[in-house]
Parts: structure tokens; C-alpha cells; sequence
């Protein structure tokens, strides 16, 4: 069988490759799928309701692999590291730092709702709202819901429930602590290693062959929401939705624009690097699709595969910048709109509580609804019939969340690269700017991989020695050379 050779890697990243042709690019065919899908479902939204399997059917696959990959990522990250020590550290850090992010997170939402105060005017009266079935659902679980639960919530009830629930929490509590039994085990443990290393090249393997519809699976959830809820409840609420996206973005720019600026980055050119996954949120209104390309393509910007398992999916229910900020904005908004005069003091309760229920609003259908709910509940002193008030303009406002959840999620994983001093950021930048470098020894193909890559995931008529596109990986892959 046929090995890379050191000469032959090397002469291959010198050789400057033409890049695959741009109707081939994955994000081309995605961003297409989207604007096919809100024309459609502009011009034909009676039909285009009944697309709304396509979409359901390709977020479910792909949620599929998420258990699967989060946990063997962190076990092998685990199970692989001389020190233990230093995976809780990290895991400390990551807290920290999530901590702190939701709380900036939250002030931005309480700040520009005060400022601009959309809620003045109009008027509810709480007894009289009517809440429909669905809203009522979301209203009765959030009332019941205590702030201490998620913290109780993080321990299954079994081994397998996780997976077929596909909580992400309590899948990384079992992956943390099988990594760590099997790290403890030493060389018995090797073989087992191993066997997780070659499933998780398995897991995504196959992920690539289910991001082959990803564009159609855009155009279905795209067309679906526009069908079904159209434009018309945008001139009602126009203005929050118009205030939360303001927001969100400023938070971006100036807050995780300065962590990166202070990690010597551009985050504009992070999320060039993250097109693709940016396209699929938008596509699908969830970050979770997104998941393991993050992973991966983070893990080839530089990262420790060992970081990027434990903080990525950790901030996927830790770390909700998107979240807070809407939290904060519609909470407020409703005590406005409902004429319930807030103090600072009480505010400032409030941000206390969402700390703590905003945890809550990762992984479950309806999940901002009902950590919303629970902390009005828990806060007393706003109606919660009130969530009414947004609840025809959430869908309008769930890919944005989605966006800047995944994009602090991005800059935490590099935060805290740099914290534990593992982080090459010169690696970083070349990658981000879309230079040609080689892949880390942890994500090397075989040459026979190498080969199916090319063939299954981008060109059909690439060659070994070709540099290709990794559409959900490595991003620009140097060229290889095969000798026999």
C-alpha cells in the first residue's frame, strides 16, 4: 500500500493548485437553496408548506450524528492527553469565560431595550392576552420549570437516553467521564482508543455524505417559514425585530470582535472561513448542523483536537450569547408593553436568573420560549401570557440567535486555545486568510482516504496530487503525493 512521503508533502504545498471552480463550492449550492426557498415560498406559501419535511428530514440527519460525534470527539480528546489536570483547567476556563460572555450578552439586550423602550405604547393588558395551543405548551413547561434544574437535568437517567434524546448536555457529563476511565486505564485502554479514533473518521465520513443535501434541506426550512409565516407579522413588530438584530450584531463587532483583536485576529475573516456553516444555520434556523464543521475546521486552524472537543460542544449549551441578548431584550420589552414598571434592582434580578435559565435554551424544541418563561416565573413580577406578545415574530428572530450563538462559540474555542498557551495563532491567521497549509498530524488521511474524499465529497473527477476543497472539514487541503 502507498504512503505519503515527507518530500512528496512538501513539494505538494509549494505547488500552487487552481481552486475548485465556484459552482462546485457547497456554500454556492446552499446560499442558492435559500434564495430558491424564500421565493418560492413568497410566490407559492400554501404549497410550500407541505415542503416543510425537507427541511425537518435533513436538520434530523444531521442531528443524528451530533451525539455521536460530540462524544467520541471528547473521549478521544480525553482519553488521549498525558495530563488530566490540564482537562479540567480547560474545562474551568470555558465556564468562566462563558459566564462572563452571557452576562455582556445580557446587558446589551437590557441596555438597547431601555434605550429605545419599543415597548411604551402598547398597552397589553396581561389578563386578556389569549395564548394559543402551542404557546400555552411552552408557557405551562417554562411556569414549572425551576432555575436550579438544568443543574439536576445534566445527570441521565441512563446511558442510552442521551443519544436517543440527543441532549447534548448529558451526552458530554457520559463522554467526560468515560474519557477520563478510559485515560485512567493506560495501555489496557489503547485498543479501545483506538477503536473511538476509527469511529469518529467513521461519524464524519458520513456526515459528508448527508451534507451532499445540504442545499436542498436550506430550501425546504427556508421555503417552509416563508410560506407559513410570511412578511405580514414583520410591520407589526418590525421594530424589535429591527432592534434585536441591530444588537446582536454591535455585540459581534465590538465585543467578540475585541477578544478576537486581542488574540491578534479578524473576525471578519473568521467568519469568511465559516461560510458554509453560517449558510447552513441560516438555511435551518439551528446551530446544531453546524456543530461538528466547526469542529473540524477549527481543529485544522490549529486548535488541540482536545480543546476543541470539550469547549465547542460545552458552549453549545453554556455559552448562548445569541440567547441572553434576546432574553434580556424580551423580557423588558414585555414588562413595557404590559405597563409593569421594572427598577434597576429588579433588572438587575433579572439578569441574575437568566444566567442560570438561559442554560436552558439549548437542544429543546421551543427552548428560548421556555427559559423566557421560567424566568418570568421565577422573576414574579412580569406576566407570562406576555411571551405572546413575540410569539409570531420568534421565527424571524431564531437565525439570528442561532448565528451569534455560533459565532461566540467560534471565538470562545480560540479564547481558550490561547488561555491554556496551546494556541498557534500565526496557524490561525494563515488559515482564516485562506492560505494553503498543511493538515495537523491528527487529521492526515491515508491516501485511500484521501482518494474517497476527493471523489465523495467535492470533485468527481479529482486525481490524487489534486488540491481539493474540503466542503466540511479541513478547509484548503495541500496536495498530495503518492509513491508506491
Amino acid at each position: 500500500m502507498g504512503h505519503i512521503t515527507t518530500a512528496g508533502r512538501a513539494a505538494a504545498s509549494k505547488k500552487a493548485a487552481p481552486k475548485t471552480r465556484w459552482y462546485r463550492q457547497l456554500y454556492f449550492w446552499v446560499l442558492t437553496g435559500i434564495v430558491l426557498g424564500i421565493l418560492v415560498g413568497w410566490l407559492a406559501p400554501a404549497a410550500c408548506i407541505a415542503l416543510e419535511p425537507i427541511g425537518t428530514t435533513f436538520v434530523n440527519a444531521m442531528r443524528m450524528l451530533i451525539g455521536p460525534i460530540v462524544f467520541l470527539t471528547i473521549v478521544g480528546g480525553i482519553a488521549s492527553v498525558a495530563d488530566l489536570k490540564k482537562v479540567g483547567m480547560t474545562g474551568l476556563k470555558a465556564l468562566t469565560y462563558f459566564q462572563i460572555g452571557t452576562i455582556f450578552a445580557l446587558l446589551f439586550g437590557l441596555v438597547a431595550i431601555n434605550v429605545f423602550r419599543l415597548g411604551d405604547g402598547v398597552n397589553a393588558d396581561a389578563s386578556t392576552i389569549k395564548t394559543t395551543e402551542s404557546a400555552a405548551k411552552l408557557i405551562e413547561t417554562g411556569a414549572h420549570q425551576e432555575w436550579w434544574q438544568f443543574l439536576t437535568h445534566i445527570i441521565p437517567t441512563s446511558i442510552v437516553a442521551p443519544f436517543v434524546e440527543g441532549d447534548i448536555l448529558q451526552i458530554i457529563f457520559i463522554a467526560v467521564i468515560f474519557g477520563i476511565a478510559l485515560n485512567a486505564m493506560g495501555k489496557v485502554g489503547t485498543p479501545v482508543l483506538d477503536g473511538v479514533q476509527r469511529l469518529t473518521g467513521v461519524m464524519f465520513k458520513i456526515l459528508g455524505f448527508i451534507m451532499k443535501a445540504a442545499p436542498l434541506g436550506a430550501f425546504g426550512a427556508m421555503a417552509f417559514a416563508v410560506g407559513k409565516y410570511g412578511v405580514s407579522s414583520l410591520s407589526s413588530m418590525g421594530g424589535l425585530i429591527v432592534l434585536f438584530y441591530a444588537t446582536s450584531i454591535l455585540f459581534v463587532v465590538v465585543v467578540l470582535g475585541s477578544v478576537m483583536a486581542f488574540l491578534k485576529l479578524n473576525i471578519f475573516k473568521m467568519i469568511r472561513h465559516l461560510k458554509e456553516e453560517y449558510l447552513l444555520i441560516l438555511g435551518t434556523s439551528t446551530a446544531e448542523p453546524a456543530l461538528p464543521g466547526l469542529m473540524r475546521k477549527l481543529e485544522h486552524a490549529g486548535v488541540k483536537k482536545e480543546t476543541v472537543g470539550l469547549v465547542v460542544p460545552t458552549g453549545y449549551s453554556f455559552n448562548l450569547d445569541g440567547a441572553a441578548i434576546y432574553l434580556s431584550l424580551a423580557a423588558v420589552y414585555i414588562a413595557q408593553a404590559t405597563n409593569t414598571n421594572l427598577t434597576i434592582g429588579q433588572q438587575l434580578g433579572l439578569i441574575a436568573v437568566m444566567l442560570l435559565t438561559s442554560k436552558g435554551a439549548a437542544g429543546v424544541a421551543g427552548g428560548g420560549f421556555i427559559a423566557l418563561t421560567a424566568t418570568l416565573a421565577t422573576l414574579g413580577t412580569i406576566p407570562a401570557a406576555g411571551i405572546m406578545l413575540i410569539f409570531g415574530i420568534d421565527k424571524f428572530m431564531s437565525e439570528c440567535r442561532a448565528l451569534v450563538n455560533f459565532t461566540g462559540n467560534a471565538v470562545a474555542t480560540l479564547f481558550i486555545a490561547w488561555w491554556d498557551r496551546t494556541l498557534d495563532a500565526d496557524r490561525v491567521r494563515r488559515v482564516f486568510n485562506g492560505d494553503t497549509v498543511e493538515p495537523m498530524p491528527s487529521e492526515d488521511p491515508t491516501p485511500d482516504e484521501f482518494t474517497d474524499i476527493a471523489a465523495d465529497l467535492t470533485d468527481p473527477h479529482a486525481e490524487p496530487g489534486d488540491d481539493v476543497d474540503l466542503p466540511y472539514g479541513n478547509g484548503r487541503s495541500p496536495a498530495y503525493s503518492k509513491s508506491i
